[in-house]
């Protein structure tokens, strides 16, 4: 969203700040504040005892600044601005702003007190970034560094993918209609496909992109409702050894002449 590929009222993007906040949102005496992802165990065990390889991820201030920018592109200056003010509490009397806070009960044989720094890196130098570009969006009332370029792509003129892309780690299971599969490797190879069931085959060879990945389009056409396939490694020259599959949906069906 920040960099505008999706716009800040996108259902996707709403859907999923709904989630982090049922996750992931922590209300301290300053305000909001967000950890990085559930299960994190990077920060202060929950007696307090230092960080040791493993503890109990605790919220992150530069997060906060974050979501302020996603309030103001949502148009919620006022939020943003609330925000922001949470973010300069957090810095406490000596200005510095921590890498996370403390989120439990205050512990002072610790040192640690609920929305307090906790005993990582401080300053942030991160934090601080986050909370000086947050200062000039607030005051130009919007993101200052959103690129204009995909904002125009892609929440103006919505240019939309002409390829869904499967890789082994991150297999698609179904193709939107008039769009190809693109099946995306890490190795030169062949793929050799059908969507007849096996009954007729055709072998598309991958070319190199130059980045790392082989890479092939597959158009299977509006008529196929299924496509399988299986991979020969070229420079190894195996196969792979098991078939994929994906679902292909129907292209809509054209109106009737004369319908409205």
């Amino acid at each position: 969203m920040q960099f505008g590929l999706r716009a800040a009222d996108d259902p996707r993007v709403v859907a999923t700040a709904a989630v982090i906040d049922a996750l992931l949102a922590v209300e301290l005496p300053a305000g909001p504040v967000w950890k990085r992802y559930n299960g994190d165990g990077y920060g202060e065990h929950r007696d307090g005892a230092p960080f040791d390889g493993t503890g109990v991820g605790r919220p992150w201030p530069l997060l906060t600044a974050e979501r302020a920018h996603f309030e103001l592109a949502a148009g919620r200056g006022d939020r943003a601005a609330a925000l922001a003010d949470t973010l300069a509490q957090l810095a406490g009397d000596a200005c510095l702003l921590p890498e996370q806070v403390w989120d439990d009960d205050d512990l002072p044989h610790r040192e640690l007190r609920r929305g307090g720094p906790t005993g990582s890196a401080m300053p942030l130098v991160w934090a601080h970034a986050e909370f000086l570009k947050l200062c000039r969006s607030l005051a130009d009332g919007q993101v200052f560094d959103l690129p204009p370029q995909p904002v125009a792509r892609y929440q103006i003129d919505r240019v939309e993918a002409a390829h869904v892309a499967w890789r082994k780690n991150n297999k698609c299971a179904t193709v939107p209609a008039g769009k190809a599969l693109r099946i995306e490797l890490t190795a030169p190879a062949t793929i050799h496909w059908s969507v007849d069931g096996w009954r007729a085959t055709i072998d598309s060879p991958t070319r190199d992109t130059g980045l790392g990945l082989h890479v092939v389009e597959l158009a299977p056409g509006p008529a196929a409702a299924r496509l399988d396939f299986t991979i020969y490694w070229t420079d190894a020259a195996r196969w792979e050894g098991r078939d994929f599959a994906v679902e292909l949906a129907p292209s809509p069906a054209a109106p009737a002449q004369g319908a409205s």
